[in-house]
């Protein structure tokens, strides 16, 4: 997080508090997109421990190489002793096949917009806005996303700015507006007030 990201969250005496308390966080891309689509996948409705151990087992046999090939070369029948479900099996080799088949990596994304990017994702089978919004942050590292299909996301800011009670979506972009264009760290900020 450079200078100028701070100052336009500091102008939120909310973010203000939590740059203090967290100090800057980063919004970087990830090492392998692939990789991380397989996380978000595999993340999906699951508790953060739950997703925790499965992944674990999942890298593991997969030898830490989570590749497409790897995953397409993968017996199913592993997978779902590893705990990964029937459905997300069949949603972890569909990620698999898109990309053989074209270009997801940041180089290959970089000219589309955010939505482009959802829509492009959202091809896939398994992959849904929550999926497509958290590989912008998480796998392409693009600085002003807000995923409100996020159930953290959501519940942090109704936390953080209206004392736990419910908002609207259109209420929490008006809250999440001035943050722009660094949406993602306001994010980040949100998720590490949620989680602590």
């Amino acid at each position: 997080m450079d200078d100028e990201v701070e100052r336009t969250l500091r102008a939120d005496p909310v973010l203000a508090r939590l740059i203090d308390r967290h100090g800057r966080l980063s919004v970087e891309p990830a090492a392998d997109e692939f990789e991380r689509l397989c996380v978000s996948v595999l993340n999906q409705q699951l508790s953060t421990a739950s997703a925790a151990a499965i992944r674990g087992r999942v890298f593991d046999l997969l030898d830490d190489e989570v590749t497409p090939e790897r995953v397409l070369d993968a017996d199913p029948e592993r997978l779902r002793e590893a705990g990964v479900s029937g459905t997300k099996v069949r949603y972890l080799r569909a990620a698999a096949t898109a990309f053989t088949e074209r270009d997801l990596t940041r180089e290959g994304l970089a000219s589309m917009s955010d939505d482009a990017v959802v829509d492009e994702l959202t091809t896939i089978h398994g992959v849904g806005e929550w999926t497509a919004r958290m590989y912008l942050i998480g796998a392409l590292g693009r600085e002003d996303v807000l995923p409100l299909g996020d159930l953290a996301v959501r519940r942090g800011i109704e936390a953080l700015y209206n004392d736990g009670a419910e908002l609207s979506r259109a209420e929490m972009r008006a809250i999440a507006d001035p943050w722009r264009p660094y949406r993602s760290y306001g994010t980040r900020y949100v998720w590490a007030a949620y989680e602590s």
